[in-house]
């Protein structure tokens, strides 16, 4: 029993001596790991980063506008053609028989008002006697020679040629008429017997062809028909992106881009903003979808002269190195900061303000200092990937902190002891 209390009473005395060695030695805290980089002069590109394909900026679609059977389809998709060239023959035989009709009509219709005007010229000399005779029997009667029967017959035949001669004027306006309307359908058979022939439009290659000898196609003049091939010159291309409406606002036209094609991994290209979309792609007829995304459609040019290297030497035809619906990666350029003073993008925090100030949070970077982590308030331009503009708050002598994110983004603290890792990559390296 006395052998346990003396026990007891010892392991109690140097679990205290314990606690007053920590209390005595270990006092102070212990510094925080950390990673530095010197503040650097370098030159910030801005970038807007798409994905999207590449297409011809021209391109157009050969459609049917009228409905028959393809009878000669004399290209291939890849062959190029020249403007005025032969793609299509659409049976005519349909149009050919509306046309000889229609111009049968008008025929028809130009020998009713050669009748009409003969008719007119009898009128007329009928006219001319009905009313000399009408003269003679008005003086007659005046004399007394002739009866009231005679005088009332006289005027009733003059009134009558004068009636006939009007309908004979009206018969050749009719007929004036008629051809007028059948000239217009003579034409319009004229126009639907030409559009059995597809001529090329343009120089290009056709790039795709949607239908073969034999098949049908459907046409309306009204609306558009059926595609029956694209063709699309090659020679300038472009890639259509869809930028997030966070970035569309800092696109402008003609910002350079650097463009990455998925099937040449080794080259980077060169292009030119042409176009942005002035609404967003989720627009409808019905309105916007709140569910989706909401991008806007933006196309840049590919420049020939970044891509001439690998051009196929060999292939006379081949004016470029891309086809349609290929994937590309594009950075638009949109503003650029020469020899500015710059961190890595890690470095920069924020921290409550003092309880005095209207703002919350403030924006800075913590600066190492003999050892202590200084917060300084500092104010950011434009950025990269990979680094930021600082515009006030930070001169070329400064070391600032990087790392860890933890530390960087909530636990470190003013005037917090630190100490540099060593052996770590520089921001530059990775």
């Amino acid at each position: 029993m006395k052998f346990n209390k003396a026990f007891w009473i010892i392991v109690s005395f140097v679990i205290v001596a314990l606690i007053v060695a920590a209390k005595w030695f270990g006092g102070g805290t212990e510094a925080i790991s950390v990673q530095t980089e010197q503040v650097k002069i370098r030159t910030i590109v801005e970038r807007v980063s798409a994905s999207g394909k590449i297409q011809p900026e021209v391109e157009v679609n050969i459609t049917a506008e009228v409905s028959g059977q393809i009878i000669a389809l004399p290209v291939k998709e890849g062959d190029q053609v020249t403007e005025g060239d032969l793609l299509v023959q659409i049976n005519p035989d349909l149009y050919e028989a509306a046309l000889n009709r229609a111009e049968a009509a008008a025929n028809s219709a130009r020998s009713n008002l050669a009748s009409a005007r003969a008719q007119h010229a009898q009128a007329d000399a009928q006219f001319f006697a009905a009313a000399k005779s009408w003269e003679r029997t008005q003086t007659l009667f005046g004399q007394g020679v002739v009866s009231q029967a005679d005088f009332d017959n006289a005027q009733a035949n003059f009134r009558s040629a004068e009636a006939t001669l009007t309908s004979a004027s009206e018969s050749i306006r009719s007929a004036q008429f008629a051809i007028s309307s059948a000239e217009a359908s003579v034409q319009e058979a004229r126009d639907n017997l030409s559009r059995t022939t597809l001529l090329a439009p343009q120089s290009g290659t056709v790039t795709a062809l949607v239908k073969e000898i034999g098949e049908s196609v459907q046409g309306n003049g009204f609306t558009a028909g059926e595609v029956v091939m694209k063709v699309s010159d090659l020679s300038v291309m472009e890639v259509d992106v869809e930028v997030n409406e966070s970035d569309i606002v800092r696109v402008s036209m003609k910002d350079a881009a650097e463009i990455e094609v998925d099937a040449y991994l080794d080259e980077a290209f060169a292009g030119e903003v042409t176009e942005i979309g002035n609404t967003a792609l989720n627009a409808g007829l019905n309105g916007f979808a709140m569910d989706q995304v909401t991008n806007f459609s933006v196309k840049v040019r590919l420049q020939s002269e970044s891509y001439s290297t690998i051009m196929d030497s060999t292939d006379s035809n081949n004016t470029s190195p891309f086809r349609p619906g290929m994937s590309a990666k594009v950075d638009i350029l949109t503003r650029r900061a020469d020899q500015v003073i710059s961190i890595p993008i890690q470095a920069v925090s924020t921290r409550e303000k003092d309880a005095d100030e209207e703002d919350e949070t403030e924006l800075g970077v913590f600066v190492f200092s003999n050892g202590i982590a200084m917060w300084k308030v500092v104010t950011t331009g434009i950025q990269d990937n990979r680094f930021i503009e600082i515009t006030s708050g930070l001169d070329e002598n400064s070391e600032v902190i990087t790392g860890p994110y933890q530390a960087v983004s909530r636990t470190l603290e003013n005037s917090d002891e630190v100490e540099v890792e060593e052996n770590l990559e520089s921001a530059e390296e990775w």
